[in-house]
């Protein structure tokens, strides 16, 4: 299996991983944390890899340069000052004047919407960090699934070679006599069966293999190592924590602390900003000449639209955002739960399996064809038993697979995932 030796017993199970050592796993609320240990480093280098060379990690990048672009804008002056030049000639009089106009931010609009842009890079910066942890899940699912899919790959060709061995002996026990024409074309039939059963487990062995890459998954020497699954750590026993250091619960925090300072920005906009000018020229009137200066100022009138509905629309786009925390708390807590609950029974059920005396294959055909020999089985009933044997085999390639997703659910649910596969601090 994931490497656990078996001299004898289910060598067709040989799904690999390699995560070195016994993972120590934190405890989470009101204890003190204890990291879990790092995945080996030849599988952090391949995540890391596969991550920065993937879409999601360029989109990532763009998206937070876009937010710290905005917040450079949002810390600039809101007006720029406005040139006018005025020229008139009606018949012998002339005019020229020239003059400098400039909006004034009194009310701090400039520094409401510095602060709500700064909170929209945190939103950006936790939104990649999402992206970043479930890119890093779907890898190692992948991973987990394209390795079980291997497996089962190696299970049916030993299907393959102890159903085409049977067929073989059958037809010798036939020549012999031993044997009816009606058990020899059973024993052929079933070759026949083993060869398309195989076809299909290529054939899911390719759509894993195509998923897995679909995440940047390459396969090599370091992706195809065993996972030691019987090293996994026991899961904690569940209790209420603390989700501030999950990136769903930043990203919601984020959202709603950027929507309530647009609040504050709706409000000032509804605050008049004056404008000043100054200006300058000459005049002239026939023969007569003048030089003017005047000053300007002008205030808007917000009586047909106070923008009252603005600041209406933002309140309620903060309230929703605060019951949207409220909201990802608890679905992270009953995600927490879910998580620590289905890793320890898949992990339950592998140990019950790995432990089993039925699931030990070398040992149960040996068997099972001693017994046909002797005549104390029958053809049917040697096939049938030989399947189910086979089919057990499956289906613990599948159950292993299952362990390291919950187990990669667990980590993504409790804050550690990226802590474990290397990625925790990097864009």
């Amino acid at each position: 299996m994931f490497p656990f030796r078996l001299p004898r017993r289910c060598t067709l199970v040989r799904l690999t991983v390699a995560v070195s050592c016994v993972i120590y796993w934190p405890i989470l609320a009101h204890s003190a944390e204890i990291p879990p240990t790092l995945a080996p480093p030849e599988i952090r280098q391949a995540v890391q890899g596969a991550w920065q060379q993937h879409p999601s990690y360029r989109i990532n990048e763009a998206l937070i340069a876009a937010a710290n672009a905005r917040l450079d804008a949002a810390s600039k002056p809101l007006y720029n000052p406005e040139l006018e030049v005025l020229l008139d000639r009606e018949g012998p009089d002339r005019s020229a004047v020239a003059g400098v106009n400039l909006t004034l931010d009194l009310s701090g609009k400039r520094r409401f919407r510095h602060d709500a842009a700064e909170a929209r890079v945190d939103q950006a910066t936790a939104e990649a960090r999402v992206v970043r942890r479930e890119f890093t899940q779907q890898w190692f699912e992948g991973w987990a699934d394209y390795l079980a899919a291997t497996q089962r790959v190696e299970i049916g060709d030993r299907r393959l070679r102890l159903v085409a061995r049977f067929a073989d002996l059958a037809e010798r026990q036939y020549a012999a006599d031993d044997i009816s024409g009606l058990d020899k074309d059973l024993a052929s039939l079933a070759s026949e069966e083993a060869r398309l059963q195989q076809s299909q487990l290529l054939a899911e062995q390719t759509d894993a293999e195509a998923r897995f890459r679909e995440v940047g998954g390459a396969i090599n020497p370091a992706t195809g190592q065993s996972l030691p699954t019987s090293e996994l750590p026991a899961p904690i026993a569940y209790q209420k924590g603390d989700p501030e250091e999950l990136p769903d619960w930043q990203v919601a925090q984020a959202t709603a602390k950027a929507l309530a300072r647009e609040v504050l920005v709706a409000r000032q906009n509804r605050v008049a900003d004056p404008t000043v000018g100054i200006n300058g020229g000459r005049i002239d009137y026939g023969s007569f000449r003048d030089n003017v200066i005047g000053v300007r100022l002008s205030v808007p009138l917000f009586v047909r639209n106070s923008f009252g509905a603005e600041v209406v629309a933002a309140q309620a786009d903060a309230d929703a955002a605060d019951a949207e925390v409220e909201r990802v708390v608890l679905q992270l807590d009953t995600e927490r739960r879910r998580a620590i609950t289905t890793y320890d029974s898949s992990r339950t059920a592998w140990s019950r399996w790995q432990a089993s005396r039925g699931t030990d294959v070398e040992l149960r055909a040996g068997l099972l064809e001693r017994l046909w020999k002797q005549g104390e089985l029958s053809t049917a009933d040697y096939l049938l038993q030989l399947r189910q044997t086979l089919d057990t085999a499956l289906a613990g390639a599948e159950l292993e697979a299952r362990v390291w997703r919950s187990f990669v659910e667990y980590l993504a649910a409790t804050g550690q995932l990226e802590r474990w596969s290397g990625l925790e601090g990097t864009p």
